[in-house]
């Protein structure tokens, strides 16, 4: 009698384990077809970056033929990422940033006021830099040279010089005066 209970207590164990099994065989598939549409919607929302990104790019050098564009896109990305204008940023990687070639970027320059796409670069460092004296009185002239991009101080007070007249210090002294 022993043997016949032992044999009935593991067939209801074997049936208690088959109804788990079909159980997590059952969640398993649930998972599977969520991670199969989990994995379709992540393809769709990749396939639609990537066509926001083209649009961002076709948006951006729309009409780059004409130079007060090719210009004001050039201003606009500046203005929106002032890191671009420190260290090393030249006017080659400039043409990059805005997909244009370094042909017509200098086509550009040639057009307008500023001899080269790096004398335009060291003019919008000098305007930032002009802001910065204005509106932070309490950064040093290093710092302001600094965040406004420039290689050296020196480069700076050589700028300033040429552009106004007058050195950091000595444009400094004319902002606190006119107050």
């Amino acid at each position: 009698m022993k043997a016949e209970e032992q044999i009935r207590q593991l067939q209801e164990t074997v049936e208690q384990l088959k109804a788990e099994n079909d159980l997590l065989l059952s969640r398993n598939m649930q998972l599977s077809e969520q991670l199969c549409m989990w994995y379709e919607m992540r393809q769709h929302v990749n396939w639609l970056k990537e066509e926001m990104e083209i649009d961002r790019r076709n948006l951006m050098v729309a009409d780059l033929t004409d130079d007060a564009e090719l210009l004001a896109v050039i201003e606009t990305r500046l203005e929106q990422d002032t890191s671009l204008l420190k260290g090393e940023f030249s006017g080659s990687q400039l043409a990059s940033l805005i997909g244009v070639s370094q042909a017509r970027l200098t086509k550009l320059f040639r057009n307008t006021t500023y001899k080269s796409a790096d004398d335009y670069l060291d003019f919008v460092r000098l305007v930032r830099a002009m802001q910065l004296l204005r509106e932070h009185p309490e950064y040093g002239i290093v710092g302001v040279s600094e965040d406004a991009g420039f290689k050296s101080v020196r480069t700076f007070q050589r700028h300033m010089q040429e552009a106004v007249g007058m050195s950091p210090v000595e444009f400094r002294m004319m902002l606190e005066k006119s107050k």
